[in-house]
Protein backbone atom coordinates (compact mmCIF):
# COMPACT_ATOMS: atom_id res chain seq x y z
CA UNK A 1 0.00 0.00 0.00
CA UNK A 2 1.39 3.48 -0.84
CA UNK A 3 0.30 7.13 -0.57
CA UNK A 4 1.96 9.71 -1.41
CA UNK A 5 2.33 13.64 -2.42
CA UNK A 6 3.87 15.30 -5.74
CA UNK A 7 7.23 15.82 -3.21
CA UNK A 8 9.00 12.69 -3.87
CA UNK A 9 12.73 13.95 -3.38
CA UNK A 10 12.55 14.78 0.04
CA UNK A 11 14.59 12.31 2.20
CA UNK A 12 12.87 10.80 5.33
CA UNK A 13 14.12 12.00 8.77
CA UNK A 14 13.52 11.39 12.22
CA UNK A 15 13.52 14.07 14.68
CA UNK A 16 12.46 13.77 18.83
CA UNK A 17 11.16 16.94 20.42
CA UNK A 18 10.31 17.27 23.58
CA UNK A 19 7.52 18.74 24.75
CA UNK A 20 7.27 18.14 28.71
CA UNK A 21 9.01 16.31 31.52
CA UNK A 22 8.28 13.09 30.42
CA UNK A 23 6.44 13.31 26.75
CA UNK A 24 8.22 13.88 23.63
CA UNK A 25 7.22 13.98 19.87
CA UNK A 26 8.23 11.72 16.99
CA UNK A 27 8.23 14.00 14.07
CA UNK A 28 8.36 11.88 10.83
CA UNK A 29 9.28 13.83 7.85
CA UNK A 30 9.90 13.07 3.99
CA UNK A 31 9.19 10.13 1.48
CA UNK A 32 9.37 6.74 3.60
CA UNK A 33 9.33 3.98 1.25
CA UNK A 34 11.64 0.76 0.82
CA UNK A 35 12.77 1.37 -2.39
CA UNK A 36 15.33 4.41 -0.99
CA UNK A 37 17.82 3.93 2.55
CA UNK A 38 15.42 4.65 5.59
CA UNK A 39 16.52 5.66 9.27
CA UNK A 40 17.36 2.53 11.20
CA UNK A 41 15.40 1.56 14.15
CA UNK A 42 18.49 1.88 16.73
CA UNK A 43 18.19 5.50 15.67
CA UNK A 44 14.92 5.59 17.26
CA UNK A 45 15.86 3.49 20.33
CA UNK A 46 19.22 5.96 20.95
CA UNK A 47 16.68 9.32 20.79
CA UNK A 48 14.33 7.61 23.27
CA UNK A 49 16.92 6.42 25.36
CA UNK A 50 18.29 10.27 25.79
CA UNK A 51 15.42 11.34 26.89
CA UNK A 52 15.10 9.12 30.43
CA UNK A 53 11.82 9.36 32.39
CA UNK A 54 9.91 9.28 28.88
CA UNK A 55 6.23 8.16 29.36
CA UNK A 56 4.43 8.92 26.36
CA UNK A 57 5.15 9.12 23.25
CA UNK A 58 3.32 11.13 19.83
CA UNK A 59 3.66 11.59 16.70
CA UNK A 60 3.78 14.56 14.34
CA UNK A 61 3.40 13.89 10.48
CA UNK A 62 2.52 16.91 8.75
CA UNK A 63 5.86 17.14 7.06
CA UNK A 64 5.70 13.30 5.71
CA UNK A 65 5.14 13.37 1.71
CA UNK A 66 5.06 9.91 1.07
CA UNK A 67 4.99 6.49 2.66
CA UNK A 68 4.21 2.82 2.22
CA UNK A 69 4.83 -0.55 4.01
CA UNK A 70 8.08 0.55 4.71
CA UNK A 71 7.16 3.57 7.66
CA UNK A 72 4.79 1.17 8.80
CA UNK A 73 7.07 -1.66 9.49
CA UNK A 74 9.37 1.56 11.06
CA UNK A 75 6.26 2.38 13.38
CA UNK A 76 5.87 -0.71 14.63
CA UNK A 77 8.99 -1.35 15.40
CA UNK A 78 8.96 1.85 17.47
CA UNK A 79 5.72 0.63 19.58
CA UNK A 80 7.46 -2.43 20.07
CA UNK A 81 10.12 -0.49 21.91
CA UNK A 82 7.57 1.67 23.61
CA UNK A 83 5.98 -1.38 25.48
CA UNK A 84 9.19 -2.65 26.28
CA UNK A 85 9.94 0.21 28.15
CA UNK A 86 6.50 0.89 29.89
CA UNK A 87 6.00 4.27 27.44
CA UNK A 88 2.25 5.22 26.33
CA UNK A 89 2.71 5.61 22.41
CA UNK A 90 -0.28 7.55 20.56
CA UNK A 91 -0.36 7.10 16.59
CA UNK A 92 -3.35 8.75 16.09
CA UNK A 93 -1.74 11.87 14.10
CA UNK A 94 -0.19 9.33 11.63
CA UNK A 95 -2.09 8.81 8.41
CA UNK A 96 -5.30 7.23 8.70
CA UNK A 97 -4.58 4.42 6.07
CA UNK A 98 -0.89 3.88 8.27
CA UNK A 99 -2.79 3.65 11.67
CA UNK A 100 -4.79 1.06 9.72
CA UNK A 101 -2.57 -1.59 8.64
CA UNK A 102 -0.60 -0.81 12.49
CA UNK A 103 -3.64 -2.44 13.82
CA UNK A 104 -4.13 -5.03 11.48
CA UNK A 105 -0.62 -6.13 11.88
CA UNK A 106 -1.00 -5.67 15.63
CA UNK A 107 -4.17 -8.49 15.57
CA UNK A 108 -1.91 -11.00 14.01
CA UNK A 109 -0.32 -13.18 17.40
CA UNK A 110 3.28 -13.50 17.01
CA UNK A 111 5.09 -16.51 15.79
CA UNK A 112 5.99 -18.57 18.59
CA UNK A 113 8.83 -21.45 18.04
CA UNK A 114 7.87 -24.78 18.71
CA UNK A 115 11.03 -26.09 19.89
CA UNK A 116 11.53 -23.45 22.28
CA UNK A 117 8.24 -24.00 23.89
CA UNK A 118 8.81 -27.79 23.74
CA UNK A 119 12.09 -27.21 26.31
CA UNK A 120 9.93 -25.08 28.01
CA UNK A 121 7.58 -27.46 29.09
CA UNK A 122 8.20 -29.90 31.93
CA UNK A 123 8.83 -33.66 31.07
CA UNK A 124 5.59 -34.49 33.37
CA UNK A 125 3.37 -31.63 30.92
CA UNK A 126 5.07 -33.08 27.52
CA UNK A 127 4.41 -36.82 28.37
CA UNK A 128 1.36 -36.30 29.71
CA UNK A 129 0.67 -34.43 26.21
CA UNK A 130 1.62 -37.69 24.05
CA UNK A 131 -0.17 -40.02 26.72
CA UNK A 132 -3.74 -37.96 25.65
CA UNK A 133 -2.76 -37.72 22.20
CA UNK A 134 -2.02 -41.69 22.30
CA UNK A 135 -5.09 -42.35 23.90
CA UNK A 136 -6.87 -39.83 21.16
CA UNK A 137 -5.48 -41.73 17.71
CA UNK A 138 -6.23 -45.15 19.44
CA UNK A 139 -9.89 -43.66 20.00
CA UNK A 140 -10.11 -42.70 16.53
CA UNK A 141 -8.11 -46.22 14.49
CA UNK A 142 -11.18 -48.22 16.96
CA UNK A 143 -13.91 -45.68 15.65
CA UNK A 144 -12.91 -46.53 12.14
CA UNK A 145 -12.16 -50.32 12.67
CA UNK A 146 -15.77 -50.42 14.30
CA UNK A 147 -17.10 -48.69 11.35
CA UNK A 148 -15.23 -50.92 8.80
CA UNK A 149 -17.02 -53.67 10.30
CA UNK A 150 -19.87 -52.89 10.10
CA UNK A 151 -19.70 -51.53 6.47
CA UNK A 152 -17.99 -55.58 5.55
CA UNK A 153 -21.12 -56.38 7.55
CA UNK A 154 -23.56 -54.65 4.88
CA UNK A 155 -21.50 -56.10 2.16
CA UNK A 156 -22.16 -59.62 3.30
CA UNK A 157 -25.84 -58.34 3.44
CA UNK A 158 -25.56 -57.39 0.15
CA UNK A 159 -26.52 -53.78 1.21
CA UNK A 160 -23.30 -51.89 0.99
CA UNK A 161 -22.88 -49.21 -1.90
CA UNK A 162 -20.44 -48.67 -3.48
CA UNK A 163 -19.47 -48.39 -7.75
CA UNK A 164 -18.47 -51.34 -8.91
CA UNK A 165 -16.54 -50.16 -11.80
CA UNK A 166 -14.37 -48.33 -9.13
CA UNK A 167 -13.24 -51.52 -7.71
CA UNK A 168 -12.11 -52.91 -10.68
CA UNK A 169 -10.18 -50.00 -11.70
CA UNK A 170 -8.52 -50.15 -8.11
CA UNK A 171 -7.64 -53.76 -8.65
CA UNK A 172 -5.81 -53.17 -11.65
CA UNK A 173 -4.15 -50.04 -10.26
CA UNK A 174 -2.63 -51.90 -6.86
CA UNK A 175 -2.74 -55.35 -8.74
CA UNK A 176 -1.68 -55.36 -12.70
CA UNK A 177 0.62 -51.86 -12.71
CA UNK A 178 2.26 -53.10 -9.78
CA UNK A 179 3.44 -56.33 -11.15
CA UNK A 180 7.02 -54.68 -12.74
CA UNK A 181 8.38 -53.17 -9.37
CA UNK A 182 6.92 -56.21 -7.18
CA UNK A 183 8.89 -58.41 -9.95
CA UNK A 184 11.62 -56.38 -9.98
CA UNK A 185 12.19 -56.32 -5.98
CA UNK A 186 11.82 -59.91 -5.52
CA UNK A 187 14.01 -61.05 -8.32
CA UNK A 188 17.00 -59.03 -6.68
CA UNK A 189 15.88 -59.96 -2.65
CA UNK A 190 16.27 -63.64 -4.29
CA UNK A 191 19.78 -62.91 -5.90
CA UNK A 192 20.77 -61.72 -2.47
CA UNK A 193 19.49 -64.05 -0.12
CA UNK A 194 20.93 -66.97 -2.90
CA UNK A 195 24.63 -65.35 -2.78
CA UNK A 196 24.47 -64.74 0.59
CA UNK A 197 23.59 -68.46 1.47
CA UNK A 198 25.85 -69.80 -1.35
CA UNK A 199 28.78 -67.99 0.10
CA UNK A 200 28.19 -69.76 3.52
CA UNK A 201 27.17 -72.86 2.66
CA UNK A 202 29.97 -73.45 0.36
CA UNK A 203 32.29 -73.54 3.69
CA UNK A 204 30.48 -77.05 4.14
CA UNK A 205 30.17 -78.29 0.78
CA UNK A 206 26.59 -78.27 0.58
CA UNK A 207 25.45 -75.31 -1.71
CA UNK A 208 22.41 -77.18 -3.14
CA UNK A 209 20.83 -76.27 -0.23
CA UNK A 210 21.07 -73.06 -0.98
CA UNK A 211 17.54 -73.87 -2.92
CA UNK A 212 16.09 -74.51 0.42
CA UNK A 213 17.29 -71.31 1.82
CA UNK A 214 16.26 -69.11 -0.84
CA UNK A 215 12.64 -70.99 -1.21
CA UNK A 216 11.56 -71.60 2.41
CA UNK A 217 12.42 -67.91 3.66
CA UNK A 218 10.58 -66.26 0.20
CA UNK A 219 7.69 -68.60 0.51
CA UNK A 220 6.90 -68.24 4.40
CA UNK A 221 7.87 -64.63 4.70
CA UNK A 222 9.97 -62.72 2.71
CA UNK A 223 7.76 -62.64 -0.61
CA UNK A 224 4.89 -61.24 1.33
CA UNK A 225 6.63 -58.65 3.41
CA UNK A 226 8.71 -57.29 -0.03
CA UNK A 227 4.95 -57.31 -1.54
CA UNK A 228 3.19 -55.55 1.28
CA UNK A 229 6.21 -52.99 1.84
CA UNK A 230 5.95 -51.86 -1.59
CA UNK A 231 2.05 -51.71 -1.98
CA UNK A 232 2.70 -49.54 1.10
CA UNK A 233 4.52 -47.32 -0.90
CA UNK A 234 2.91 -47.12 -3.83
CA UNK A 235 -0.79 -48.09 -2.98
CA UNK A 236 -1.70 -47.28 0.45
CA UNK A 237 0.26 -43.66 0.10
CA UNK A 238 -2.21 -43.41 -3.31
CA UNK A 239 -4.53 -43.51 -0.90
CA UNK A 240 -3.82 -41.52 1.65
CA UNK A 241 -3.53 -39.13 -0.90
CA UNK A 242 -6.78 -39.68 -3.07
CA UNK A 243 -9.27 -39.45 -0.13
CA UNK A 244 -7.10 -36.42 1.77
CA UNK A 245 -7.74 -34.60 -1.57
CA UNK A 246 -11.08 -35.07 -0.80
CA UNK A 247 -11.12 -34.00 2.54
CA UNK A 248 -9.71 -31.06 1.41
CA UNK A 249 -12.03 -30.23 -1.23
CA UNK A 250 -14.83 -31.56 0.83
CA UNK A 251 -16.14 -34.68 -1.30
CA UNK A 252 -16.59 -37.04 1.97
CA UNK A 253 -18.50 -34.08 3.47
CA UNK A 254 -20.93 -33.77 0.66
CA UNK A 255 -21.24 -37.82 0.36
CA UNK A 256 -22.39 -37.74 4.17
CA UNK A 257 -24.86 -34.98 3.19
CA UNK A 258 -26.02 -37.36 0.61
CA UNK A 259 -26.64 -39.93 2.83
CA UNK A 260 -23.89 -42.17 1.55
CA UNK A 261 -21.41 -43.78 4.19
CA UNK A 262 -17.91 -42.44 2.77
CA UNK A 263 -16.88 -46.23 4.67
CA UNK A 264 -18.94 -48.01 2.48
CA UNK A 265 -18.52 -45.52 -1.00
CA UNK A 266 -14.40 -44.56 -0.68
CA UNK A 267 -13.13 -47.49 2.22
CA UNK A 268 -14.53 -51.00 1.42
CA UNK A 269 -13.44 -51.32 -2.28
CA UNK A 270 -10.22 -50.16 -1.31
CA UNK A 271 -9.76 -52.60 1.21
CA UNK A 272 -10.99 -56.00 -0.62
CA UNK A 273 -8.98 -55.14 -3.61
CA UNK A 274 -5.79 -55.15 -1.69
CA UNK A 275 -7.13 -58.50 0.35
CA UNK A 276 -7.88 -59.86 -2.87
CA UNK A 277 -4.40 -58.40 -5.08
CA UNK A 278 -2.04 -59.28 -2.27
CA UNK A 279 -1.88 -63.14 -2.05
CA UNK A 280 -2.20 -63.01 -6.00
CA UNK A 281 0.95 -60.23 -6.00
CA UNK A 282 2.60 -62.67 -3.48
CA UNK A 283 2.54 -65.81 -5.33
CA UNK A 284 4.10 -63.77 -8.17
CA UNK A 285 7.01 -61.79 -6.06
CA UNK A 286 7.81 -65.93 -4.42
CA UNK A 287 8.38 -67.21 -7.93
CA UNK A 288 10.63 -63.94 -8.96
CA UNK A 289 12.59 -64.75 -5.85
CA UNK A 290 13.21 -68.08 -6.33
CA UNK A 291 14.15 -67.06 -9.71
CA UNK A 292 16.33 -64.57 -8.63
CA UNK A 293 18.27 -67.74 -6.63
CA UNK A 294 18.03 -69.85 -9.04
CA UNK A 295 19.92 -66.96 -11.35
CA UNK A 296 22.78 -67.57 -8.16
CA UNK A 297 23.02 -71.13 -8.00
CA UNK A 298 23.37 -71.82 -11.03
CA UNK A 299 25.77 -68.83 -12.26
CA UNK A 300 27.68 -68.80 -8.95
CA UNK A 301 26.83 -72.20 -7.49
CA UNK A 302 27.35 -74.55 -10.54
CA UNK A 303 24.29 -76.34 -9.98
CA UNK A 304 22.01 -77.05 -12.96
CA UNK A 305 18.77 -75.40 -13.09
CA UNK A 306 16.92 -79.31 -12.49
CA UNK A 307 18.37 -79.82 -9.53
CA UNK A 308 17.94 -76.41 -8.09
CA UNK A 309 13.99 -76.39 -9.20
CA UNK A 310 13.66 -80.04 -7.99
CA UNK A 311 15.51 -78.98 -4.52
CA UNK A 312 13.42 -76.60 -4.00
CA UNK A 313 10.19 -78.44 -4.85
CA UNK A 314 11.20 -80.82 -1.83
CA UNK A 315 12.10 -78.32 0.20
CA UNK A 316 8.53 -76.16 0.43
CA UNK A 317 5.23 -77.67 1.49
CA UNK A 318 1.66 -77.03 1.63
CA UNK A 319 1.94 -75.45 4.99
CA UNK A 320 4.75 -73.02 3.90
CA UNK A 321 2.22 -71.72 1.10
CA UNK A 322 -0.18 -71.33 3.33
CA UNK A 323 1.62 -69.53 5.65
CA UNK A 324 2.69 -66.72 2.90
CA UNK A 325 -0.96 -66.33 1.72
CA UNK A 326 -2.62 -65.73 5.10
CA UNK A 327 0.43 -63.55 5.83
CA UNK A 328 -0.11 -61.75 2.57
CA UNK A 329 -3.49 -61.38 3.21
CA UNK A 330 -3.69 -59.39 6.42
CA UNK A 331 -0.94 -57.29 5.23
CA UNK A 332 -2.57 -56.17 2.46
CA UNK A 333 -5.66 -55.82 4.68
CA UNK A 334 -3.72 -53.05 6.75
CA UNK A 335 -2.04 -51.38 3.77
CA UNK A 336 -5.22 -50.52 3.28
CA UNK A 337 -6.77 -49.68 6.02
CA UNK A 338 -3.58 -47.53 6.79
CA UNK A 339 -3.71 -45.58 3.72
CA UNK A 340 -7.88 -45.06 4.09
CA UNK A 341 -7.20 -44.25 7.77
CA UNK A 342 -4.44 -41.51 7.29
CA UNK A 343 -6.59 -40.27 4.16
CA UNK A 344 -9.88 -39.82 6.14
CA UNK A 345 -8.00 -37.99 8.99
CA UNK A 346 -6.29 -35.57 6.62
CA UNK A 347 -6.81 -31.67 7.43
CA UNK A 348 -8.07 -29.11 5.01
CA UNK A 349 -4.78 -27.79 3.46
CA UNK A 350 -2.39 -29.43 0.71
CA UNK A 351 0.32 -29.88 3.47
CA UNK A 352 -1.79 -31.89 5.45
CA UNK A 353 -2.19 -34.40 2.34
CA UNK A 354 1.58 -34.34 2.25
CA UNK A 355 1.39 -35.41 6.06
CA UNK A 356 -1.48 -37.85 5.32
CA UNK A 357 0.26 -39.67 2.92
CA UNK A 358 3.39 -39.63 5.29
CA UNK A 359 2.11 -41.28 7.84
CA UNK A 360 0.05 -43.80 6.01
CA UNK A 361 3.17 -45.42 4.65
CA UNK A 362 4.83 -45.65 7.93
CA UNK A 363 1.89 -46.77 10.05
CA UNK A 364 1.50 -49.36 7.67
CA UNK A 365 5.08 -50.56 7.51
CA UNK A 366 4.94 -50.48 11.89
CA UNK A 367 1.93 -52.47 11.61
CA UNK A 368 3.29 -55.13 8.61
CA UNK A 369 6.61 -55.87 10.69
CA UNK A 370 4.08 -56.14 13.95
CA UNK A 371 2.01 -58.53 12.15
CA UNK A 372 4.53 -60.71 10.85
CA UNK A 373 6.12 -61.04 14.48
CA UNK A 374 2.37 -62.11 15.43
CA UNK A 375 1.93 -64.25 12.65
CA UNK A 376 5.34 -66.19 13.47
CA UNK A 377 4.52 -66.97 16.61
CA UNK A 378 1.12 -67.87 15.92
CA UNK A 379 1.85 -70.34 13.33
CA UNK A 380 4.60 -72.00 15.31
CA UNK A 381 2.14 -72.22 17.84
CA UNK A 382 -0.52 -73.64 15.57
CA UNK A 383 2.48 -76.39 14.04
CA UNK A 384 2.27 -75.35 10.83
CA UNK A 385 6.04 -74.16 10.65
Amino acid sequence: MTEASETTDAEPALELRVLEADSARMVVSGAWRIDQPLPRLAAARALMDSKPGLSRLDFDARDLTGWDTGLVTYVAGIERLCRERGVECDTSALPSGLCSLLELAASVPPATDNDEDGRSLSFVTRFGTDFLDLLRSTGEIMSFFGEGVLAVRRLLQGRARFRHSEFWVIVQESGADALPIVGLVSFLVGVILGYIGDQQLAQFGARIYVADLVGLATVIQIGALITAIVLAGRTGAAFAARLGSMQVNEEIDALRTLGISPMEFLVLPRVLALILMTPLLTIYANLLGILGGAFVGTLVGGLTLTSYLVETQNAIGWNHIIQGLISATIYGAIVAASGCLRGMQCGRSAAAVGDATTSAVVTAIVFIVIAAAVLTVIFDAVGLS
